[in-house]
């Protein structure tokens, strides 16, 4: 420890122990304990204790306290903890009968500090910390401890409860770890008596009425499972499980959202040949209500291992118990109403060797909602609230029915989980795209009542499902991630139909709208282009021309969300497709880019910053508002970058000016014809508005525009990383000499220099990262006049000198390349670099300025002694 910290140790440990004393906060406490940890990491726990006897004291003084805070309480709990995780500094602490005193009954657990849930918790984690050694077990038996932790599983404070179920998986993983050393999975009993106490009370939990308690044991099961890879959680597993199949039996299962966490996470570790794990996910799956099911479905086809496993489709069907019968049945169901697999196929299934019976009964709880919709929006009437031939969905059927939230909750589910699923290399293979196609356009029907369902089933869930923005939300997702896929081509004409309909509904929310857009969008890219050229195909520019109408009556809607999601659609499309004829001639046959530019001064900022985004792309493509004067074809798109300086420079609102910058940037690296004509006259107007702005991510956003620039003069493309092993090459004397000149005249170091000392790190660091650059070009060259030669270097640096003070007042001037030269070799740029790479309060974080400023707080140091901040 720092001799200094020594010194001012005791006077902090006789604050902490004074109950007249102000109570330091958590945040300096948390950052004590940090400290403690470091420096018993760093070193010996009980050579700093001999060292510093005051800590001792403090924890002594703690348990004699009856007026003390209990957060200083919980400290010293945890403090105790850290100390004593060393087995040697244990039993130092043990002879005084200290551990004893502040972890057993005669602590703060029979004390009226127990009902502060901070104590109850500092106790747990001072446990936790201690729990390391063999002599702590022994301590934890004696003292009653594991008694404690039960009941605190069940404490009203859900981070008591959820730490101690932590600290009962640590203890039994720390007990377990010599019995299953070298050995397969020891046997129950092997186990030390420890372990068998808390496994009992696990197993009398999983058999108890009481639902909390099932529910604890599980997520200890679970926390087990997920963080403890020794071979003993496999002899735990064979021990347990039949207590939680057993839960299956009863109806309905208890706590099933933590069963199925359970399982999932036994899956995970569990050896891939347990076949008994196998069949309980099995008969889970079909215990389940279809709404707890999904996700251990989804669960089980998400698990994945490094190699392939083959399965034979003639032994798809070989379980015979009814959990596998069942499988059977939903396998024959999909293979019928999805897959269309042809006989004899072989399945290849990228993932965990998960039966391939179980994979398909998973999948099939999956696909049941959709195929439900799919069937009752063909059948024919068929009895009132069955699926005719699938009497064994029944269940799946009354669940849609039995209420809406039932029904849209279990609908936005199976299509959120068909969704995580879709991009995964261990979907189900064949995956069936055609059949998903038809559920997605089917259920966003439904929900906008254009669907004309003939079957009593189908008119119950239209009435239901009409008008629910989540469950269009959901499928609209849905429907976009099956964009990466391909489908028939009167699919696909339906999907982009539906699509329209939402787009051009009024009913249609603006997060629906939105949701459409983005579904759209991805539609559109996803299309397959005109054989032999790179064009949109028939049907895509069709619908093309159809949606313009659309997007120009959305761009006038009185809804800013909709102004601007449509604005956003619009930045995609022509960011991905301005180079194609067919979406040109649409677009420029349209009102849609005159409405675009005019929304430039909409009342809404986020709609003003869209549209200069819009209206930068388009202009980019050379598909901006046909010139209002013919024989000028420049005008229009000179008026266009005059009205983008005019929003830099006056707009009241940050995200409208930003986004400029952005346009800006991306038209001078792009080579912008406008921009081009006159870069110089350009970058310096830009340069000018920016520097004067006070939003940092302008400044910022013009300093890498002033990046771009430097790049072009110097002849170089791509931005250039400073801190590179290999730095840039340097430039040529001539070349370097002609680009400094021109730098100086737009004022870009005027710019970056003083962006060097900017109150905003972000910028301050761009600006450093820029002059380094910019050195590294300009050595060893330099420029035809030397240094030396420079009249005004001293008063630039004297400038800077008062910048860096925050008198920012007087300007540099015009700058020489000389004087620019000898400036980036006199100041310290790496340096400062460093000093900007560190955190704001890199000072204040040592440990003495810690105990300074908490010994300040109560006033026991003087006023010049404190580093406070």
């Amino acid at each position: 420890m720092d001799p200094e910290c020594s010194r001012l140790l005791p006077a902090l440990c006789a604050v902490l122990a004074d109950p007249r004393q102000p109570v330091a906060d958590d945040t300096c406490l948390e950052k004590l304990l940090d400290w403690f940890t470091a420096v018993t990491e760093a070193g010996s726990s009980l050579l700093l204790l001999q060292e510093n006897p005051c800590l001792v004291e403090l924890l002594f003084h703690v348990l004699k306290s009856q007026d003390l805070s209990s957060r200083i309480l919980s400290f010293s709990l945890r403090l105790a903890g850290i100390f004593a995780a060393q087995e040697d500094c244990f039993q130092y602490l043990q002879q005084g009968e200290l551990l004893p005193m502040l972890f057993g009954e005669v602590g703060p657990l029979g004390g009226a500090a127990w009902t502060a849930p901070a104590v109850r918790s500092g106790w747990i984690q001072g446990l936790r910390t201690l729990a390391q050694h063999p002599s702590a077990l022994h301590f934890l038996a004696a003292c009653g401890a594991v008694d404690t932790i039960f009941s605190l599983q069940g404490d009203p404070s859900l981070f008591v409860a959820s730490a101690a179920g932590q600290l009962l998986v640590h203890i039994l993983d720390l007990v377990m770890r010599g019995p299953a050393e070298g050995r397969r999975s020891p046997q129950a009993c092997d186990w030390p008596a420890c372990a068998q106490k808390i496994v009992g009370h696990i197993e009398d939990s999983l058999c108890s009425t009481d639902i909390p308690q099932v529910t604890q044991a599980l997520s200890v099961l679970t926390t087990a499972f997920g963080h403890c890879h020794g071979l003993w959680t496999q002899g735990l597993w064979v021990r347990l499980s039949p207590l939680v199949a057993r839960l299956l039996e009863k109806d309905p299962v208890p706590a099933s959202h933590s069963l199925v966490d359970l399982l999932l996470s036994v899956a995970r570790s569990a050896p891939s040949s347990d076949r008994d794990l196998w069949e309980t996910l099995a008969q889970t799956l079909s215990h389940l209500s279809p709404t707890q099911a999904g996700p251990l479905a989804l669960g089980i086809l998400k698990l994945q291992d490094c190699f392939i496993h083959r399965l034979p489709k003639d032994r798809r069907d070989s379980w015979s118990s009814p959990a596998q019968s069942r499988a059977g049945f939903i396998l024959r169901t999909c293979s019928a109403a999805f897959c269309h697999l042809p006989s004899g196929l072989t399945l290849w299934i990228l993932g965990h060797p998960v039966p391939q019976v179980l994979r398909t009964q998973a999948f099939g709880i999956l696909l049941q909602p959709l195929a439900c919709v799919l069937e009752a929006a063909a059948q024919a009437p068929g009895p009132p609230g069955l699926l005719e031939g699938a009497a064994a969905d029944s269940m799946m059927v009354d669940t849609l029915l039995s209420s809406k939230s039932a029904c849209v909750g279990l609908l936005c589910c199976a299509l959120a989980h068909l969704g995580l699923l879709q991009p995964l290399p261990q979907r189900p293979s064949p995956w069936p795209q055609a059949p998903l196609l038809g559920a997605a356009v089917t259920i966003l029907r439904l929900c906008s009542g254009s669907a004309a369902p003939t079957s009593d089933v189908g008119g119950r869930l239209c009435a239901i499902l009409v008008g629910c923005g989540r469950v269009q939300r959901a499928a609209l997702d849905f429907l976009g991630a099956l964009s990466q896929g391909t489908g028939p081509q009167e699919l696909v004409t339906q999907v982009f139909s539906v699509l329209l309909e939402y787009l051009v509904s009024p009913e249609s929310s603006s997060m629906v709208l939105k949701k459409a857009f983005q579904a759209t969008l991805r539609w559109l890219l996803s299309s397959p282009k005109t054989p032999g050229c790179c064009d949109l195909d028939p049907h895509t520019q069709l619908f093309l021309r159809e949606l313009l109408p659309v997007l120009q009556k959305r761009l006038c809607s009185p809804c800013w969300e909709v102004r601007d999601s449509v604005l956003e659609f619009l930045t995609q499309m022509t960011r991905h497709c301005g180079g194609q004829a067919g979406f040109r001639q649409a677009l420029l046959a349209s009102e849609v880019p005159e409405l675009t530019k005019q929304l430039l001064r909409d009342p809404e900022s986020y709609v003003r910053a869209s549209a200069v985004t819009a209206t930068g792309q388009l202009s980019s493509w050379g598909l901006c508002a046909t010139p209002a004067i013919p024989e000028c074809p420049g005008a229009q798109q000179e008026s266009l970058l005059v009205e983008l300086l005019h929003i830099l420079s006056t707009d009241s609102e940050g995200f409208p000016r930003r986004a400029v910058m952005q346009v800006f940037t991306e038209w001078l690296r792009d080579g912008h014809a406008d921009v081009a004509e006159d870069a110089e006259r350009f970058v310096a107007g830009v340069l000018q508005a920016a520097s004067r702005d006070l939003d940092w991510e302008v400044r910022a956003q013009g300093l890498e525009l002033a990046l771009v620039f430097l790049e072009q003069l110097l002849g170089q493309r791509g931005s250039h990383c400073p801190y590179a092993v290999a730095l840039p090459e340097t430039a040529p004397p001539g070349v370097l000499d002609q680009a400094l000149q021109v730098l100086c005249r737009v004022q870009l170091f005027e710019f970056a220099f003083r962006a060097l000392f900017d109150c905003d790190r972000p910028v301050a660091q761009k600006s450093c990262d820029l002059l380094l650059f910019l050195r590294a070009k300009a050595a060893p060259c330099g420029s035809s006049q030397e240094a030396g030669d420079s009249p005004n270097v001293a008063s630039v640096e004297a400038t800077l000198q008062r910048w860096q003070a925050g008198e920012q007042g007087q300007p540099l001037g015009y700058l020489e390349p000389g004087a620019v030269v000898a400036l980036l070799r006199s100041i310290d740029l790496e340096g400062l670099r460093d000093t900007l790479a560190e955190s704001s309060d890199h000072v204040e974080k040592s440990p003495q300025s810690l105990l300074q400023d908490m010994l300040a707080a109560v006033g026991v140091l003087g006023e010049n002694e404190a580093d406070c901040y």
